[in-house]
């Protein structure tokens, strides 16, 4: 025993030599870091290059450079550029190319025209060093664009021009860190500007006009092989980097070439594209991220004041130059200023490009550790000012746009729609089934789905024999009203996250789920299921408890918060609270602003369902439980939610359901909208291939025999 508890702790001993113990370090680390940062609204990246710094060889010192960290971390940088051009939206850069491409121009000449005499004549750095970090402003990171995209205005015309310009910026500061590290091997000459330029154009040749085709032919060939599909576009991505390589350029340039080749044939809703980003996002990318925090001597900043003024300098001119660009792109196009702040917001952040050219630097000897630790702080500073100011600026796009709905507009969105069911105890299975039959559009072909989630252990499929069964006998009454039910069963270890990846795979756009029940400790601090389908999907998500049989109701609560009309969903929900209202005669009492009340009156009498609606003012959201006065025994309670990140959600939402749990002993439901209009992403969809569920359980369930067996001749 002695012996056991010495071993135990020589393997502890600083810095760690196992590498079984580093990789479960690391993989805590990834694991833990973006669940606690969570809580206190903190980036995961930030935490990631944090506790890099924590971990690393210059501050507690439990983890060392090691060759094994050194590749994943090599792989991460290649993956975060891959997935940088595989992103872009090829189609919107073609459609706006040219203000792209002065925006471009603008975001790239005019950060190194206010760096370099910065670096050089202020921080006292040599050419190479000024001119190297100087290109580094040029570059940003779209850290802000899924923000932006959530609250709806992706298709934005300064979004489009941003991210065309994102091209364009990066490829030439790419570039023109090959040329200084040229110049740093052997001079900056003609024979090495000519060499360089053959290199480059053998290079663009391979990879744009040799790669897409023949990767076209072997996803063609090999279109079932999905695992196949994965392995050949990351054999791709490290054969592009060792071209670069060879072309005399930084492996990162081909990495992001071999994104830009790719991004045709590989759909950003495939399953193909999940796989790339679940990876990269889950492994590889955090890997990268906590090297770099490893690379971080803390003990710079605290040698005096030199460090802080080379992070202070560095991070104002990167803002300050990013904001100009803005400026001046929006004087040329005429943009309005909310359009001008959204560009500053999405190209003021320095993230990927960013890192892997001071990274590059610092290798090489030109930049030192001042610039490095500067760096780290300009990215965690800029990363926030660009969260702000593009949520900022797209939710005062939202508000100040007119948001007139046309009645083709409302008919569109209600033409298909498919509500999936979460499956749990018969009496809730009852409930939500009638409310579904209630609320469905009769003209719309799509089923009613009804799911099961299956607990993946070794009786899963005896499980899912069982619950059909069990399923099936609770379907007749929908068959009594001529609904056609589709029942669907799934295998996950997570009830949340197999509900939000069916909704994807069946293509619903509304998901019924049953209140939940109390929850432990545990289950506030981790994420529960309701906030697993709610922050993994764009779904529209009604979270109901019926205490009471639907037709016991008399009146309708419907609550609003404040720019809950301007939300995409509106249209979708709206429909249903009066299309349940007129099926069970009740009369709707609506808190809310006067906004909200118009843009619901118009809808209302755009479907011509002549329901009677009560409007009482509803401002004083810090003291929601005024409502209670208002509310009687019969009335069904609605109250209108939002994500994260939407354009009508505040800090007070958050708190909603609990007081409802609480203090209302009605009927309620908690509405989460649908994050993205079906007039927007309907063209998107055609691009997915879902295959059947079942599909998948059947090779699961192949895959565990053939495990079994394989345990079972070993034996």
């Amino acid at each position: 025993m002695e012996y056991f508890f010495q071993h135990l702790i020589e393997e502890f001993h600083r810095p760690l030599s196992n590498p079984v113990l580093i990789f479960s370090l690391i993989l805590f680390i990834i694991l833990m870091a973006p669940v606690i940062l969570k809580r206190i609204n903190i980036p995961s990246i930030i935490g990631l290059i944090i506790s890099g710094v924590i971990i690393g060889p210059n501050a507690l010192n439990i983890i060392e450079k090691s060759s094994a960290v050194e590749l994943f971390s090599t792989i991460g940088l290649l993956y975060i550029m891959f997935i940088a051009g595989l992103e872009l939206d090829m189609n919107d850069f073609l459609k706006n190319r040219h203000k792209s491409i002065w925006f471009g121009f603008f975001t790239f000449i005019i950060p190194i025209t206010i760096g370099y005499p910065i670096c050089k004549y202020f921080l006292g750095y040599d050419e190479s060093a000024s001119f190297l970090t100087a290109s580094m402003f040029a570059t940003h990171t779209l850290v802000a664009y899924p923000l932006i995209s959530k609250i709806g205005v992706a298709k934005n015309q300064a979004v489009a021009v941003t991210v065309g310009g994102t091209i364009l910026t990066d490829t030439a500061v790419l570039i023109i860190l090959a040329l200084v590290i040229g110049s740093e091997d052997g001079g900056l000459n003609n024979i090495l500007l000519a060499r360089l330029g053959i290199s480059l154009l053998i290079f663009g040749l391979i990879m744009f006009l040799v790669i897409p085709p023949f990767a076209r032919w072997f996803f063609n060939r090999l279109e079932s092989e999905h695992y196949s599909h994965y392995i050949f576009v990351l054999s791709i991505v490290f054969f592009a980097a060792f071209l670069s390589q060879v072309a005399g350029v930084e492996p990162i340039i081909g990495a992001f070439a071999a994104g830009l080749a790719l991004n045709r044939l590989i759909p950003h809703s495939s399953a193909l594209m999940n796989r790339i980003e679940f990876i990269g996002n889950a492994l590889f990318i955090p890997f990268f991220l906590i090297s770099v925090g490893m690379i971080v001597d803390i003990r710079v900043l605290l040698t005096g004041p030199t460090a802080w003024i080379v992070a202070g300098a560095l991070t104002l001119t990167a803002l300050f130059s990013k904001w100009i660009a803005a400026f001046v792109t929006q004087k040329i196009f005429k943009f309005s200023g909310h359009q001008r702040q959204l560009i500053f917001g999405l190209s003021s952040a320095h993230a990927a490009a960013t890192l892997a050219i001071i990274l590059v630097g610092f290798q090489e000897g030109i930049l030192d550790e001042n610039i490095l630790n500067g760096t780290i702080i300009l990215i965690l500073i800029t990363c926030i000012v660009a969260s702000f100011a593009a949520e900022s600026a797209a939710k005062s796009l939202i508000t100040s746009s007119k948001n007139e709905l046309s009645r083709e507009d409302v008919q569109y969105e209600l033409v298909s729609e498919h509500i999936l069911i979460s499956a749990e105890e018969d009496e809730v299975i009852d409930k939500l089934l009638n409310l579904a039959i209630l609320i469905k559009n009769k003209k719309s072909a799509q089923p009613v789905s009804v799911l099961s989630v299956i607990p993946f252990d070794e009786e899963a499929e005896i499980n899912i024999i069982k619950e059909k069964r069990r399923i099936a006998s609770r379907l007749s009454m929908a068959a009594a009203s001529e609904t056609r039910i589709n029942y669907v069963s799934t295998i996950d270890q997570n009830i949340g996250s197999g509900i939000a990846r069916t909704s994807r795979e069946v293509m619903a756009n509304l998901v019924l789920l049953p209140w939940p029940g109390p929850s432990s400790l545990l289950d506030k601090f981790m994420i529960n299921k309701i906030e697993s389908v709610v922050n993994y999907t764009d779904k529209s998500i009604f979270v109901v408890d019926l205490v009471q049989p639907l037709l016991y109701h008399t009146r309708m609560i419907l609550v609003i918060p404040p720019m809950g009309e301007v939300e995409n969903g509106f249209v979708q929900w709206v429909n249903k609270m009066l299309l349940l209202a007129r099926e069970l005669n009740l009369k709707v009492v609506c808190f809310s602003h006067k906004a909200a009340l118009d843009a619901l009156v118009k809808i209302e009498s755009y479907l011509g369902y002549h329901t009677s609606i009560q409007y009482i003012e509803f401002t004083d959201w810090e003291d929601f439980l005024i409502i209670s006065r208002d509310v009687r025994e019969k009335d069904l309670l609605v109250c209108i939610s939002a994500r994260k990140g939407s354009v009508s959600h505040s800090s007070i939402l958050d708190s909603i359901p609990g007081k409802l749990e609480k203090h209302f002993n009605n009927s309620k439901i908690v509405v989460y909208p649908q994050q993205y209009s079906n007039l927007k992403l309907y063209d998107n969809y055609l691009d997915i291939n879902a295959e059947p569920i079942s599909k998948g359980i059947k090779t699961l369930n192949k895959l565990k025999k053939g495990l079994d067996g394989i345990l079972k001749k070993g034996g």
